[in-house]
């Protein structure tokens, strides 16, 4: 028996989807406020920091002006690279499986992801994830040039109809309402998953909320009983 999917093409966000980067994240936004002179968020305060733009974040959360936001992301990257963007972080349990059974199944799938895309692009090689993504699409790296997720949205789906990929169906699995509105800005459905960073309410406007990497494969491939 082979699997199918619904949709003509899948885009994936990345924190809180993905990969679980939180304890990388803390850490390293703990040594850039500390180093600014500003309080640290603590852990339950980091659902507000993952998701959005770091620069916006550093504005919203921790009242710093654009000039010293663009001070703090630069600092803040400058701790990524030290680490190879890959420190801490770990895959969500039973995501990378389905991804590869998704590429199995000749889905092709790719990454729409507000975090820069060099560190998307190192996520996915450390975890093994590149050979079954045809495009990485993330922020550039001042995350402010390409930084909207409406605009990382509409960026991803070019890229894969620049390979060759049928994005007539695509659908968006992401966690925060960014990703919502990122996939309503470009008619494009949201899965949204329950694993994330996410506050209750985020998942208005959804096409479809999951709590589990079972009931998103479900969602993302049927069994075709045609051989």
């Amino acid at each position: 028996m082979t699997a199918r999917s619904p949709f003509s093409c899948i885009l994936w966000d990345v924190d809180g989807t993905l990969v679980d980067a939180s304890d990388g994240i803390l850490r390293r936004l703990t040594i850039t406020l500390t180093h600014f002179g500003l309080p640290a968020p603590t852990r339950p305060e980091l659902v507000h920091w993952i998701g959005p733009p770091l620069y916006e974040s550093f504005q919203h959360h921790a009242g710093m002006s654009p000039e010293g936001a663009a001070e703090a992301v630069a600092f803040y990257r400058d701790l990524g690279r030290a680490d190879g963007y890959t420190a801490d972080a770990k895959l969500y349990p039973g995501v990378g499986e389905l991804v590869a059974d998704l590429a199995a199944a000749g889905i092709p799938q790719g990454t729409a992801s507000s975090k820069p895309e060099i560190q998307v692009t190192a996520l996915m090689e450390h975890f093994g994830l590149t050979e079954h993504l045809t495009a990485i699409t993330g922020a550039t790296p001042d995350e402010k040039t390409l930084a909207a997720k409406a605009d990382i949205v509409a960026e991803a789906l070019r890229r894969l109809r620049a390979a060759g990929v049928d994005t007539s169906r695509p659908v968006l699995i992401g966690d925060r309402h960014h990703d919502v509105d990122g996939g309503t800005a470009n008619g494009v459905p949201v899965v949204f998953v329950r694993w994330g960073f996410s506050w209750p309410h985020e998942s208005e406007g959804a096409q479809a909320v999951v709590d589990d990497v079972a009931e998103l494969r479900a969602l993302l491939l049927i069994d075709d009983p045609q051989p």
